[in-house]
């Protein structure tokens, strides 16, 4: 099953001032469309081939590191744009999830903080995520392509620290990029609907 770059949810500048039209193009047309291709390149003659995206990631990590950097990333983009939208970052959160986040982080301001935490300490590059694993919502850090389910969790929200997600917006600025994905452009119906499909 070959790897298809999807169209962003919403035109170039739906994210401004927060992410930027140049942002949105580099790191979708540029960046995004080279894991798709490379990974394409990788993935023929191999035994994933045929394969769903999810077992491509899982099965790929830690035996075929080039498929897996680009399955990974190309799995973790598809998500992020749909973790974005115009007007997002809602202090309200749907219900069910605003319950879950309370019961098993602390609060919701605690787990905002924390969440910005884990994207400002990972080193070089990477992604911060909430997650769930056995029942409870989680953050997790991790390098690079990884993403939560090579680790025995499930994706609900995710963030790109790699440079290229902020640098031309924040420069070096990383923890005021995170607080604007938070505050102002999480589409928290999108999280709900990840966590619900994680939950079954």
């Amino acid at each position: 099953m070959s790897f298809t770059l999807p169209d962003l949810p919403y035109a170039y500048d739906a994210l401004q001032p927060y992410m930027s039209k140049e942002t949105l193009e580099y790191h979708h047309d540029k960046h995004h469309k080279a894991y798709v291709d490379n990974g394409n390149k990788l993935l023929e003659g191999t035994e994933f081939a045929g394969k769903t995206l999810e077992e491509v990631v899982k099965g790929s990590f830690g035996k075929n590191a080039a498929l897996f950097n680009n399955a990974g990333q190309h799995y973790n983009h598809i998500h992020f744009w749909q973790w974005m939208k115009p007007n997002g970052g809602s202090a309200k959160l749907p219900g069910k999830l605003e319950k879950k986040i309370i019961e098993d982080l602390g609060s919701v301001e605690k787990f905002k903080a924390d969440f910005i935490q884990a994207g400002v300490a990972q080193f070089g590059s990477g992604w911060a995520w909430l997650a769930l694993r056995n029942g409870k919502l989680e953050i997790m850090k991790t390098p690079n392509g990884e993403n939560p389910l090579v680790h025995g969790a499930r994706p609900i929200l995710g963030v790109d620290v790699w440079e290229h997600s902020y640098y031309i917006d924040y420069r070096n600025r990383r923890p005021d990029y995170l607080k604007a994905f938070v505050d102002n452009l999480v589409n928290w119906e999108y999280v709900e609907k990840m966590y619900d499909e994680a939950a079954r």
